[in-house]
């Protein structure tokens, strides 16, 4: 059985930073590649970015330069540090891979 495990959101203010953890089991962690999506309340689910088992990134054009993805494959976990974090960067952020995805973590960020 996968699961995908989140943790790290909360309640922040403009310009702070944040660090999201995935921990995953029952998949081949190494040989997977994982995203972060977000939604927003009333708006689309959207990816924000990616990590390839290989390592290759890619980011969301409103979160480049702030928001890093990295993977820690010992710890079958992935990161998603986002920093200089904006009121419109507020929602629920789920870690995926493949067909799966995990129960999603809040972030909420005051001006």
């Amino acid at each position: 059985q996968v699961q995908l495990v989140e943790s790290g959101g909360g309640l922040v203010q403009a310009g702070e930073s944040l660090t999201l953890s995935c921990t995953a089991s029952g998949i081949v962690f190494n040989a997977n590649g994982f995203a972060w999506h977000r939604q927003a309340p009333g708006k689309s689910r959207e990816m924000v970015t990616y990590i390839l088992s290989g390592g290759t990134t890619h980011y969301l054009n409103s979160v480049k330069g702030r928001f890093i993805i990295s993977r820690d494959n010992a710890k079958n976990t992935v990161y998603l540090q986002m920093n200089n974090l904006k009121p419109e960067d507020t929602a629920v952020y789920f870690c995926n891979s493949g067909e799966w995805w995990g129960q999603g973590t809040q972030v909420t960020v005051s001006s």
